[in-house]
């Protein structure tokens, strides 16, 4: 999980097991609904109404976060979401160590690259985004999304 962050979760989300002992990743879906429910929460208990294009763009950043902890770092490994401030902040850990790049959209040979665009995405709706290493090896990844 995010070490930096003493905040208790507000949703958590348990990769289930495949029987081999071994966690399996958390699927973008699961991610998306765990934000929705803990902004949907938050609206709820404050009596006010949820900004849509706020609770999308919260959850694009979740997907995208748990997409490429599964595409390239190993499996996700921990996520959670909270409320800070008046925003949303979705952790995502994953196995591995490599900090995210952003790669261009054509290769060397100027042919358009498929998928490389996630990251460009989480930064771009991000208010706060945070790269931490975790003691038992890996990172985690958190970013804060404002929620007005």
């Amino acid at each position: 999980m995010c070490e930096k962050h003493s905040v208790t979760p507000l949703v958590e989300v348990v990769c289930a097991a495949d029987g081999s002992g071994q966690s399996r990743p958390c699927r973008p879906a699961d991610a998306r609904r765990a934000v929705e429910r803990a902004i949907d929460a938050c609206c709820r208990a404050n009596h006010a109404p949820c900004d849509a294009h706020a609770v999308s763009d919260a959850q694009l950043v979740a997907s995208e976060l748990t997409a490429n902890a599964i595409l390239h770092g190993g499996g996700v490994t921990g996520f959670h979401v909270d409320l800070v401030g008046r925003g949303v902040r979705v952790c995502v850990s994953d196995r591995s160590d490599r900090l995210p790049v952003v790669r261009p959209p054509v290769d060397h040979q100027g042919r358009r690259r498929v998928g490389g665009r996630g990251w460009p995405i989480v930064c771009r709706l991000a208010h706060d985004v945070q790269v931490s290493d975790l003691p038992s090896g890996g990172k985690c990844i958190s970013a804060v999304v404002p929620l007005s």
